[in-house]
Parts: structure tokens; C-alpha cells; sequence
């Protein structure tokens, strides 16, 4: 596995392990590179909002909810972006996949973590020294979910056994490179750390950057609606609801404010389980040229606070997204509440149960309205409420880079399969439901240096 910038550091982080040194390194440039001798190092590793707490947000330019300008595309800084705001067979051409050597470097931190627990005699700190390890496991899973849904096909059962997975690396040797096993083997690596996870991590944290159980459960609820498994993706928001149920009332936020939401850090904002923020890309960092689909925007009822809350209107179509629940401008990644509120209502109308998914909808909405106007949805049957629950999926987690996974999962149904299309410079591009290009490839100079294999575009 190639670590790119973060190999020196890395090796020496193993090193000081490997011959359990008892001198933190002469030369540190930063509080990451302290060779781990106790618990408390540890945790601090766990701790370094520099490597963790940081989630991919490249396919937020591909995922059709925002739109730029033929002037705005060229300002994109890197190749990178362009293409994937168009689909382009190459991706990457000769830069490097920043995305990927950002979620290795944060699976050998949560490794180092890991093999240094071992390391440790037992003590009188036993329940840090599960919840560092259960934090260290959500990380990994955290991680493995992201790049799942960059560089892995959507997952279907018929083909995950023998469909390629991501390299899962589980120690931190970072002399050994890991080929890529199957989609089967990454997801039940994600599965397995979450469900120890969950055992191990406290009932809640004073700091919403560390998981406690409702973000392990939270998050193995996304695991299973990516795999189309909706009776356990319920079951798992559905139990992290009932430990985790609060919801702003947009009532009580200045709708108009240039940042609507309290700063998330480090527990400002009730709804959030576990806090990320997406990498910066071009598109996303500047308002003057990322605009909000027109459908979409138009979507939002006047009475609907999200309107204002999440977005700015500058007229002529230019609908800028400022609602991060960051509460300053990186975007939002984490996982909140009304998601667990939506997964929870989408898996049953699936199930048949469309007074219980409606009744979830209305819980979320009448505190996304202003007051006194919300008229309570109703869904003659389980088809209806899907429907409804599906929308509203869409505009609620809007600029959260929920969007690709969504349709990766979506497309396979007749019923949702959306044909996303841009006009650049008099030229039409699309892409169609079920594309390869779904799955992104790795860059060249990875395939080079590792040898894994390459996704089909």
C-alpha cells in the first residue's frame, strides 16, 4: 500500500513500536508523530483532528445536486474535479487520489492504536482502554464505508463474493502491500469492527468528534442499507434512536444568518452522533461557482425552513448552500439524527409499515417547518410512503456527500433510477443508472507502485 507523503512518518511510528522504545522521537513535528507508550497516547493518536475526523467529498461534484458554470469549471484547481464533475472514463490521470492516501493514513493510525493496545498491560483504566479501542474500530469501519463507495461497484449479493474490495489492512506494517480482496470481505471487516465497537464504546462522549454506541449502531445502519439489507439497516437506527433521539427545531435558529447552526465542536449541536467534515475540494469551498439544482431548491415549500436555512437565493439560479452542520464552512460528513430518522422511516415503508414511516417523516418535518404550518403527511399505502420518504432523504441530508451513495444504491430499482446529465460548453455528458463509472478507478501511479487491480470505467 503506498502512503505517498505520509510513508516517513508512518515508518517511523513503527519503528518506535516495533522496538518498543521508551523515548518519544527526537524529531516530531507534530503531536502525531509521538511513538505511543501509553494509553493516554493513544488516545491522543485517536484524538488528532489532522488525520481523523476528515471524510472524501469528491463525488459530491458528480452527484447532480449541485451545478457550476462553463467559467466556474475552469477554476477547478485540479483535473481531479473536472472530471469527475463530467463522468470521464480517467479520473485521475497523472495526479494522485488524495481521497484514498488520506482514509490509509487514518486506517494505520487506527492500527497503530490497535497494536499498541496490546502492548499495554492491563490496569485500572479499563473503560478508557475500550473505548479507545471501540473509537479505533469505528474509525477503521468509518474509513472502509467511505472508501467502499468511491472505489468498490455497488454492492449486490449475487456479485459481492467475487466483485473487488478495497486492500483491508488490518496492522499496521506498513511495509506489506495488501492486494484487494472481494466487496464481501471489505463490508464484513466493517461489520465485524463496528459490532465490537459497539461493545466496547461508551454510552455517550462528551466530544461529538468521538463515537459512542448510537454512532457505532448509526453507522452499521448505513453498512446495511448499502447493502440493500433494510430489516437489520432498521433495526440498528431504530436502536440508536431510542438511545439518541433529539432534533433541532429550525424555529429556534436565525434562518437568515450567513451560518445558520451552532459550531458543531464540541458538542454544539444536539442532532450530531458523530462529527467528520468533508476534505476541501474547489467546488465545494466557493459559493461563486457551486449553485444548488433548480429542481431541487424549487422542491422546498415556502413554509419549509430549509429553504432559507440551508440555502442562500442570489437570484438569476444561483442557490448557494450554506446549512453545513459544521456550523462554519467545511461541509458537514458525520452522522446526525434526522438521518437515522430517515433510514429508520425508508426501511419501513420497505417493510410494508407505512403509518410507522410516515409517522417518522412527520416527527422530522414539523421541526423543519415554521410553526403552526406543517400539515402532517399522509400515504394511502407502503409504495406511497417510500416515495415521500425518498424525497424528503434528498432534501434533508443535501450537501452532506450522501447523495452518491444514495444513488449507487437507488439506481438498480426502475422506480428511482435517475440519468444524471451536464451541459459543458455546448457539450452534453451523462450518466447513466448502473454505469461503471459509478465506481471510481485508482489512480495510475497506485496501481503502479502497489499493483492492485483496476476498476473497469
Amino acid at each position: 500500500m503506498k502512503f505517498k507523503v505520509y510513508l516517513y512518518p508512518m515508518l517511523i511510528l513503527m519503528i518506535g513500536l516495533n522496538a518498543c522504545q521508551k523515548e518519544f522521537l527526537d524529531t516530531k513535528p507534530n503531536k502525531a508523530l509521538l511513538v505511543p507508550q501509553t494509553l493516554a497516547d493513544l488516545r491522543a493518536l485517536l484524538d488528532n483532528s489532522q488525520v481523523f475526523n476528515r471524510s472524501p467529498n469528491i463525488t459530491m461534484i458528480a452527484d447532480g445536486d449541485f451545478f457550476t458554470t462553463d467559467a466556474g469549471l475552469k477554476t477547478f484547481f485540479q483535473d481531479q474535479e473536472r472530471n469527475s464533475y463530467t463522468w470521464q472514463a480517467d479520473i485521475y490521470g497523472s495526479e494522485s487520489a488524495f481521497e484514498w492516501s488520506v482514509a490509509y493514513q487514518q486506517i494505520f493510525y487506527a492500527n497503530v492504536v490497535l497494536n499498541g493496545l496490546d502492548k499495554l498491560s492491563a490496569g485500572s483504566e479499563d473503560a478508557e482502554r475500550r473505548a479507545v479501542e471501540g473509537t479505533a474500530l469505528f474509525h477503521r469501519a468509518w474509513v472502509y464505508y467511505g472508501l467502499s463507495q468511491l472505489y468498490c461497484p455497488p454492492y449486490a449479493a449475487s456479485t459481492a463474493a467475487q466483485d473487488l474490495g478495497v486492500p483491508v489492512r488490518l496492522d499496521a506494517d506498513v511495509t506489506r502491500i495488501e492486494p484487494r480482496g472481494t466487496l464481501e470481505e471489505t463490508y464484513q471487516q466493517m461489520i465485524k469492527d463496528l459490532l465490537r465497537a459497539r461493545r466496547l464504546l461508551p454510552a455517550s462522549t462528551v466530544y461529538n468528534t468521538r463515537p459512542a454506541v448510537p454512532a457505532a449502531l448509526a453507522l452499521l445502519a448505513r453498512v446495511y442499507m448499502a447493502r440493500g439489507d433494510y430489516d437489520r439497516a432498521g433495526r440498528y437506527a431504530d436502536t440508536a434512536l431510542r438511545l439518541s433521539p433529539a432534533l433541532l427545531d429550525y424555529n429556534t435558529l436565525t434562518a437568515t444568518a450567513a451560518r445558520p447552526f451552532p459550531r458543531a465542536v464540541p458538542n454544539g449541536n444536539a442532532e450530531i452522533l458523530f462529527y467528520s467534515a468533508s476534505l476541501t475540494w474547489t467546488f465545494s469551498s466557493s459559493s461563486a461557482i457551486a449553485y444548488c439544482d433548480s429542481l431541487l431548491y424549487r422542491s422546498f415549500a415556502a413554509n419549509d425552513l430549509r429553504r432559507t436555512v440551508l440555502f442562500r437565493d442570489g437570484g438569476a439560479n444561483k442557490v448557494n448552500f450554506k446549512g453545513s452542520y459544521t456550523g462554519v464552512i467545511s461541509l458537514f460528513s458525520g452522522i446526525a439524527t434526522d438521518e437515522l430518522y430517515l433510514m429508520r422511516a425508508e426501511c419501513r415503508a420497505r417493510a410494508g409499515d407505512a403509518p410507522g414511516a410516515i409517522g417518522d417523516l412527520n416527527s422530522l418535518l414539523v421541526r423543519r417547518w415554521k410553526a403552526g404550518t406543517f400539515v402532517p403527511l399522509v400515504a394511502g399505502d407502503a409504495d406511497a410512503a417510500l416515495l415521500l420518504v425518498l424525497a424528503e432523504r434528498r432534501k434533508e441530508l443535501v450537501g452532506r456527500n450522501m447523495r452518491w451513495a444514495d444513488l449507487r444504491r437507488l439506481n438498480p430499482d426502475p422506480r428511482f433510477a435517475v440519468t444524471l446529465v451536464r451541459n459543458i460548453n455546448g457539450t452534453t455528458y451523462t450518466l447513466e443508472p448502473g454505469s461503471k463509472r459509478y465506481t471510481y478507478p485508482l489512480s495510475a501511479d497506485e496501481v503502479q507502485l502497489s499493483g492492485l487491480a483496476q476498476n473497469e470505467r
